[in-house]
């Protein structure tokens, strides 16, 4: 059998293929999927319509989030790092009222999405980098336990949605090196 170049010798152990390729692990996926979209749902409601969140003070609460994050990155060894220090005083806290949209609107939808099962894998990635976005700010909570599932459900993303609208909506979309068949062209039949 020949291989491409770009094809490496080795093949998936059976035991990763059942657990994120196989439908016979979706009821885990599930599980798991659910649990997560609950807690980005929660904290995403916990967060819209809050006056320093997206309320009359939007952006109040991300800027206190913000500058305790920035007490984090002094000392001989910080929990936020310099670079990150930079970008959360240069580009997060002058925007600190776009980001409190985004955060608690990213985090409504992350929940929304993973709950119906609707493009999990995006949204779980989408969720795995606001996790990181918040250790990366000195903050550890759940965020390690979330950032976890978020990214196993990305590598499960062909069957984290088998119990959902992705069972549906994946083959109809596709992926980009595979388009599915909202974007195939009838063939012309010649008669």
């Amino acid at each position: 059998m020949a291989r491409d170049s770009f094809t490496t010798p080795f093949k998936e152990p059976p035991w990763v293929r059942f657990l994120v390729a196989d439908t016979r692990s979706a009821p885990l996926w599930f599980v798991l999927r659910i649990w997560l979209g609950w807690q980005w749902l929660t904290a995403g409601l916990g967060k819209v319509g809050r006056p320093g969140w997206t309320g009359a003070d939007a952006g109040a609460a991300v800027r206190s989030f913000l500058n305790a994050a920035l007490l984090r990155a002094q000392g001989p060894r910080p929990d936020v790092q310099p670079w990150y220090a930079f970008f959360l005083e240069q580009v997060a806290l002058p925007n600190a009222r776009l980001f409190a949209y985004l955060v608690a609107y990213g985090e409504l939808l992350v929940g929304i999405a993973l709950i119906l099962g609707l493009l999990t894998g995006i949204a779980a990635f989408v969720g795995s980098f606001i996790n990181m976005s918040f250790l990366l700010a000195g903050t550890v909570s759940t965020n390690p336990i979330l950032f976890a599932v978020a990214t196993w459900l990305v590598l499960a993303w062909r069957v984290a949605g088998w119990y959902g609208l992705d069972r549906w909506a994946l083959p109809a979309l596709g992926t980009p090196w595979d388009p599915g068949s909202l974007f195939l062209k009838e063939e012309v039949r010649r008669d």
